[in-house]
């Protein structure tokens, strides 16, 4: 039976100099999970606008649900993407946008409640109409993975610490470690001391630190484990740490061990960087 995961958050169009790509990274995880053979929803808002209306197009020519899409009368979300000289993204991200306003209702609860996990960012709690829907569902779920996903300057400590305690899972990146250790006055001097700290502090039963094409680790039960990543000529790095979320979600969900789990993340965010774009095509190939 397929395992049901739901995300909600950010739908929008990263705009390039050469032109415009579907993104957001919730609808990023989304998306790659109904790749790998989930039923995967997604929970988001568009404006009453054209780019809205070319987002749900793009949504269903790669069959996937708008259902759970909210219109509203705030405007699609766009985000100026800029690619460094070593193709690493930065993102300015306008506000406010429809995801902004996505408003809890008794359909969004009843998805939560049958779904195997649900996952949320800190991104789309920027506005207190989101945030609110999401610190409403998170009651619901079964297992809470939470990608914390920082972009400046839409985040608190205050808030990362009430987002934190409600995860199960949680993702985090080196450079959002180091945050999270000054923020929260970590002692640990390794990635591993301060990954049991976090753990502890807040209850986490899995983290996982992505660290570029170093590849990642993941500490569960107290125990460490670790992927060198694989190497690949990177075409820019947007999405690549959606796909590696999706992945790992897909694969701990369908029972593979973490050793596994981590080694099939890691091709796939691999892969994904060496493509233009978030959502490159792909299928089990990708796995060998």
């Amino acid at each position: 039976m397929k395992k049901t995961v739901v995300t909600i958050g950010e739908i929008l169009w990263d705009v390039f100099p050469e032109g415009k790509k579907a993104g957001g990274s919730s609808m990023n995880v989304a998306l790659h999970l109904h790749k790998q053979g989930l039923n995967a929803q997604f929970m988001s808002a568009i404006g009453d606008d054209e780019n809205g209306t070319e987002l749900i197009e793009f949504l269903a020519k790669n069959n996937f649900s708008t259902d759970l899409i909210q219109v509203n009368n705030l405007p699609t979300s766009t985000v100026e993407v800029e690619l460094d000289e070593h193709h690493q993204a930065t993102y300015k991200i306008v506000e406010p946008v429809a995801w902004d306003a996505i408003e809890l209702s008794e359909n969004l609860i009843s998805t939560v409640k049958i779904a195997d996990a649900f996952v949320y960012c800190s991104l789309t709690c920027r506005n207190d109409k989101s945030k609110n829907t999401i610190l409403s569902l998170l009651k619901y779920a079964k297992l809470k993975i939470f990608d914390i996903n920082l972009r400046e300057p839409f985040y608190t400590i205050e808030i990362l610490k009430l987002l934190l305690r409600e995860a199960d899972i949680l993702k985090v990146n080196e450079h959002e470690l180091i945050y999270l250790k000054s923020e929260l006055n970590l002692s640990g001097n390794t990635d591993e001391q301060l990954l049991k700290q976090l753990s502890n502090i807040f209850q986490i039963k899995i983290i996982c630190l992505t660290v570029g094409e170093k590849g990642a680790y993941v500490l569960q039960q107290d125990k460490l484990y670790h992927h060198k990543g694989y190497q690949v000529k990177v075409a820019d790095t947007v999405g690549a740490g959606d796909s590696f979320l999706a992945t790992f979600i897909s694969s701990y969900l369908n029972g593979y061990p973490m050793d596994t789990i981590l080694d099939r993340a890691c091709k796939v965010g691999a892969f994904v960087a060496s493509q233009a774009g978030a959502n490159p095509g792909y299928g089990d190939e990708v796995f060998n």
